[in-house]
């Protein structure tokens, strides 16, 4: 199959959490024989902050370990839909794209040729549901959401008929355990401190545990401002700055214990989307404790696969627990890890987007498709 992928960069993952997923995706159309062409646009706004921070190393690090995936740059005033598209028979435009790039495609796509999908990975239908309702996907087949709770907004919203749920998954053949030597410290954390909007619970569950447990802890993202990395001091935590998403498996492996911490819009308007890091971090075979994130689409086990705080008292005493109790840790690194491998790889995903366009076909047809499932 002919595929096209438009997302905003392949390349850089500098405050772009979907690249994990995306990459793990095209990277497993490629290695079952399927065509992949990437699209990105030049001086993209990702890209262009990772090479003015960290010049061109990244890139060529992701140049060896995705032999053969590639990217095309494009700029959109002199985008040819009709030669980039030609002979296509699957395109998916991601969610983080211009808007007049997302009408041009689905304007394109009625003159009919391929199947053509918008993937939404954001929380932008809950917090800025006006920016969703401008995007005209009418020629689109279908929506791709990344949890149950946006697929009902489009439903229910009028912005398309037909929407799958598409949760995000790892890729381990990036995200496996590693064994290391060293061990760097008790915790780590991996996130962008984005806007404030989680700013009191990382105060709750991250900063005040460490400092109440006096752990050895550190933190990796971007975007942290001045008040941040004060808070970061103050609670003894070592900021260090980007992590490329290649190599946060290996600092996973010298930690014994991480978090995750949702924006506070997953665990409330939009329960049951886990985002990428649960995902990152049980394929990498660390102990995971949460903050509240209620799991009602049923992706993992709590108790199992991961601990779930209340509070930020009982985040200390789970995170006490864990650090306390080795068996306890690898039983839960364990059983995450296994629940990744049988259920949330980037493999797992593509065979459901396979069962996905093959029933957007006999919707559309009353026929069984050609490709109703993937090799």
């Amino acid at each position: 199959m002919n595929v096209a992928l438009f997302y905003h960069s392949l390349l850089s993952d500098w405050n772009h959490g979907n690249a994990h997923f995306l990459r793990g995706v095209a990277w497993e159309l490629k290695r079952r024989g399927h065509t992949v062409r990437v699209f990105e646009p030049v001086l993209g706004w990702s890209l262009s902050n990772l090479v003015r921070e960290r010049g061109s190393a990244p890139i060529e690090k992701f140049v060896q370990l995705y032999p053969g995936l590639k990217t095309s740059f494009y700029d959109l005033a002199t985008l040819d839909l009709d030669r980039v598209l030609s002979g296509m028979e699957l395109v998916i435009v991601h969610e983080w794209n211009e808007p007049e790039l997302i009408a041009r495609i689905g304007a394109h796509r009625r003159r009919g040729g391929y199947q053509l999908f918008f993937h939404d990975t954001h929380h932008r239908s809950a917090t800025d549901a006006a920016s969703i309702a401008a995007y005209d996907l009418s020629g689109y087949d279908g929506v791709l959401a990344y949890g149950a709770a946006i697929r009902e907004r489009y439903l229910r919203q009028g912005w398309s008929k037909r929407v799958w749920v598409w949760h995000e998954a790892a890729d381990p053949r990036m995200f496996r355990p590693f064994v290391s030597a060293e061990c760097a410290g008790d915790l780590v954390w991996i996130g962008n401190w984005g806007d404030g909007e989680r700013s009191a619970e990382l105060e709750e569950f991250l900063l005040e545990p460490v400092r109440a447990l006096k752990l050895n802890a550190a933190v990796y993202g971007v975007r942290y401002p001045a008040q941040a990395l004060a808070a970061l001091a103050r609670a003894g935590i070592e900021y260090r700055g980007w992590l490329p998403n290649y190599e946060v498996a290996r600092a996973f492996s010298r930690y014994k214990v991480t978090l995750h911490i949702p924006r506070r819009i997953y665990a409330t308007e939009l329960a049951g989307i886990p985002t990428i890091r649960p995902f990152e971090a049980l394929a990498s075979g660390i102990p995971l404790v949460c903050s509240p994130w209620a799991d009602v689409e049923g992706l993992f086990t709590v108790g199992r696969d991961y601990l779930s705080a209340r509070d930020g008292g009982e985040m200390v005493a789970l995170l006490r627990l864990v650090l306390g109790d080795p068996a306890l840790a690898r039983a839960l690194a364990a059983h995450g890890l296994k629940t990744i491998l049988a259920r949330h790889t980037c493999a797992h995903r593509v065979d459901e987007l396979f069962s996905i366009t093959a029933e957007s076909e006999r919707l559309q047809t009353g026929r069984q498709p050609a490709h109703a499932v993937g090799p």
